[in-house]
């Protein structure tokens, strides 16, 4: 015999289906739909039918839009000279809040990863290439995760596009800010001491 009736059950699982939800956080979250007006609860239905019914990628740098090509490859104020490459559309809002770079981007859709099966034809790269056709990029970021496969992504990108002419750059990593040194683990360390710079 099921705990909940059916609907509530079926509303579990699905909730069950989202990153770092799991039973216990479905459930109190099914609950609270329960509890909210009617109306918010189908504005939340209606929010997640729209997104998946309006939200698609960019045809030029791969970022997720309702409108092609996006706000940041036709916004006046972006410059055409670099281009930040990150390996999905939710890293450029850790860019964006910086308020500090104002030029393009090119989401890869991941990171080259052997063991599950993602290699360079997986990945949006030779879209960036052709992006590169133009002559007026002078630079290209590479913002991938600092992890052995956003490393790995990042040399591979820098063989692949130095031979173009365009200037490839890393971004810095290291030690967060407010964080104790005695708690940094040595590759964090090794790569806060070779990134470091003129005070």
């Amino acid at each position: 015999m099921p705990d909940f009736a059916a609907p509530i059950e079926r509303l579990i699982d699905q909730l069950k289906h989202l990153p770092g939800i799991g039973q216990k956080t479905a459930q109190r979250l099914a609950f609270h739909l329960l509890r909210i007006p009617a109306e918010d609860a189908l504005a939340l239905a209606d929010a997640i039918r729209d997104a998946k019914q309006n939200i698609r990628a960019c045809s030029v740098c791969h970022n997720i839009t309702d409108t092609d090509p996006c706000l940041y490859c036709t916004g006046a104020n972006r410059s055409r000279r670099t281009i930040c490459v990150v390996e999905e559309p939710h890293n450029i809002m850790a860019i964006e809040k910086t308020r500090t770079y104002n030029g393009l981007y090119h989401v890869l859709g991941g990171s080259l990863s052997p063991l599950q099966g993602r290699g360079p034809d997986q990945l949006f790269i030779k879209s960036l290439i052709e992006r590169l056709k133009g002559g007026t990029v002078e630079e290209i970021i590479i913002a991938t995760n600092p992890t052995a496969e956003g490393e790995a992504t990042a040399v591979y990108l820098s063989k692949l596009l130095k031979p173009l002419g365009v200037r490839v750059t890393r971004i810095g990593v290291g030690i967060p800010v407010g964080a104790d040194l005695e708690y940094a683990d040595e590759i964090t360390m090794l790569k806060a001491m070779e990134g470091r710079r003129e005070l």
